[in-house]
């Protein structure tokens, strides 16, 4: 009897002890980062940066079907910390390995659940992991962001009319609002990347990796104003044609839950990205750490590059004898001008089919005889196609397309981030990778890690890019153009298709259809081929337009789309930007401004010691400020101790080659 007693008392204090309060830290590897896990009656985190606070206590939490919640009154089993420092090649990227260093601590709980926390030493995340046998019901997640001071923030709003009743259906396109926690719009939602401006010249970007069979992240202001909570759009169970002409699935009913999914999976991660300065913001690969390995084992046959782009510019080129527009004489048009300038891919946008059935083809374009036309003059041909039609029948439109030659697919207004729509992006990936087809999302939430698990995804939209600029003369474009390389591009690339040879003053840009015009310098444009992300990269003007330009066109021609070494110069969020980045032996750099003409400092102390480099530089003209078009072009020779300075105009910007 008092053996049985003895092994009561054991039993009660072991449980009574791993059900009180517990306080677990996590530090960085280089001690500058601290995460401190609370146990309780609820689980929360807090994050610190040296002597500052970057998040106050903020609770997480799953609830499953049956309103069991995964994350009160949680029983700490057993808990891991460990080490790892290793490194992994990253192709069709901006830099050619990736040095993956962090601590990582995991809790087991009761109830068959684990969370993963790891500190690095530019950032934080943690993700959920469920290990149940039956497959599960998922009602909500739990995401708070608490602060301890009202921050300034940069905030992409959703701000789309698609579909009025339903904040869910977006197109991922917006300005970032400067506005204190406080001053978060009411009833509305923000979708990640976002940016948390703190004192000491730091800044935190909060994302999302590894979102797969499960929604995106959206978050709205917490009722005590102080900082931010999770929203999720729930599963879609009815659906309808609609929005723009027609070619987006519009929801009309929605379930109670987000997903019904595995009950043994890994939960996405949630991500708070710590910088010191702003420079390092534009140089990180926190998504791609946190992403799945590639799923395809062959990757050979994928071949990033620039595409001539036919939308942007309205198919509008002149001095032919031939009627332009979306017909077989424009295309070969477009195929030559690609071939002369060595540019690897044209793109036929919409109209090439019918939009709503791929398989039909607009008897104005013999697709046929054009593909073989490029093929003979070693360009690839990349389809236009709305994901409403091509979830049509995925497997037969990529195998019938495959088999006539195409290169790949622009698939366009997704405009969701739903688990069914998730689901259906990684499908298309799955689908294209079998029949060799590279993809390019437009229309499209941002990325979160799927480029890396599927290559063959060269790039996404899921930003306000140069289309926008054809009707929106209100936009501050530079502005933004020096806000995304710290934000949006963080999460991966960007099909911002930038490349306009019409360039405009402030007081002088005026919105066209047919000749349209960049906010901005003709530099500033250059500047964006080696800065912005984008492994298929868009030249949107016109053949007519390079060729006129062909000075500027030649010098964007030879600006590749991946790298194998990036180097953030400078910069500071939503002023301006400077960048390097390294393909074998030559080196491409990029700097713009915004709105404020400013002098910058070039220190080129990124060249191999010892080694005379030669430069090509094109910098804003001396009447820039007056007609935006003027640049300086210079061939100097520099090293590894040459320090420059000079001066971007008004929406300006640097481009250089230097081999």
């Amino acid at each position: 009897m008092k053996k049985i007693f003895i092994l009561f008392c054991f039993v009660f204090v072991n449980l009574s002890f791993s059900q009180k309060k517990q306080d677990l830290i996590l530090k960085s590897p280089n001690g500058k980062i601290e995460i401190k896990i609370l146990v309780n009656d609820k689980i929360s985190w807090t994050i610190s940066h040296e002597k500052d606070l970057i998040l106050t206590p903020s609770e997480m939490s799953v609830t499953l079907d049956e309103n069991v919640i995964l994350g009160k009154d949680p029983v700490v089993l057993n808990s891991k910390k460990e080490s790892v420092d290793n490194s992994f090649e990253s192709p069709f990227y901006k830099k050619k390995s990736i040095q993956n260093k962090y601590n990582q601590l995991t809790l087991n709980f009761k109830n068959d659940f684990s969370i993963e926390y790891r500190a690095f030493d530019d950032g934080v995340a943690y993700r959920f992991i469920i290990k149940k046998k039956k497959d599960i019901t998922v009602k909500n997640e739990e995401v708070i962001l608490n602060f301890d001071s009202d921050y300034n923030t940069l905030m992409p709003y959703v701000r789309d009319l698609r579909n009025p009743k339903d904040p869910y259906i977006s197109s991922f396109e917006s300005h970032y609002e400067n506005k204190k926690i406080s001053e978060f719009a009411k009833d509305t939602l923000a979708f990640l990347p976002f940016l948390i401006d703190y004192k000491n010249h730091k800044k935190a970007v909060f994302l999302e990796a590894n979102v797969e069979d499960y929604p995106g992240l959206f978050v709205t202001n917490n009722k005590s104003k102080s900082g931010f909570e999770s929203r999720f759009s729930k599963y879609p169970v009815k659906e309808t044609n609609g929005g723009f002409n027609n070619l987006n699935k519009l929801i009309t009913e929605r379930a109670d839950y987000l997903v019904k999914t595995k009950g043994t999976r890994n939960f996405p991660w949630r991500i708070i990205v710590i910088s010191e300065n702003d420079a390092e913001l534009a140089n990180n690969d926190m998504v791609q750490k946190l992403s799945e390995p590639s799923k395809i084992k062959d990757i050979s046959w994928i071949k990033p590059g620039k595409v001539a782009w036919d939308w942007w510019n309205d198919w509008n080129i002149y001095n032919v004898d031939f009627k332009a527009g979306i017909n077989t004489q424009t295309y070969k048009y477009y195929i030559d001008f690609a071939s002369k300038n060595k540019v690897e891919y044209v793109v036929l946008d919409e109209g090439w089919s019918v939009e709503t059935d791929i398989m039909k083809h607009n008897p104005n374009v013999d697709l046929e005889a054009l593909i073989a036309y490029a093929k003979e003059r070693n360009v690839g041909i990349i389809l236009w196609s709305s994901w409403m039609a091509l979830n049509e029948n995925i497997e037969g439109i990529f195998e019938n397309y495959s088999k006539l030659g195409i290169k790949g697919f622009k698939v366009d207004f997704i405009d969701r981030d739903d688990a069914k729509m998730v689901n259906s992006v990684y499908t298309i990936a799955e689908k294209a990778a079998k029949y060799k087809l590279l993809l390019d999302f437009h229309g499209m939430y941002k990325p979160t890690g799927i480029q890396k698990t599927y290559p063959n995804i060269l790039n996404f939209e899921g930003v306000k890019g140069l289309e926008n600029n054809k009707w929106t003369p209100n936009d501050d474009v530079p502005l933004y153009d020096c806000t995304i390389p710290f934000i949006r591009m963080m999460a991966g690339p960007m099909d911002y298709t930038p490349g306009a040879m019409r360039n405009a003053t402030k007081t002088e840009f005026k919105p066209s259809n047919s000749n349209p015009v960049s906010q901005g310098t003709r530099c500033h444009q250059l500047a964006l081929y080696t800065i912005f992300e984008a492994p298929l990269q868009m030249m949107a003007d016109s053949p007519t337009a390079y060729m006129k330009e062909q000075e500027s066109t030649d010098f964007i021609a030879k600006i590749p789309t991946t790298f194998d070494e990036t180097v953030a110069l400078d910069g500071e969020v939503g002023k301006f930007v400077a960048i390097t980045r390294r393909k074998a032996n030559i080196w491409y750099l990029g700097a713009i401004t915004n709105w404020d003409s400013r002098e910058i400092t070039i220190d080129f102390s990124f060249l191999e010691k010892g080694k005379k480099f030669q430069a090509e530089i094109f910098s804003d003209g001396i009447n820039a400020d007056k007609s935006a078009v003027d640049y300086k072009r210079e061939i100097i020779t520099v090293d590894s101790t040459t320090k420059l300075k000079y001066r971007l105009a008004s929406g300006g910007g640097l481009a250089m080659i230097i081999k």
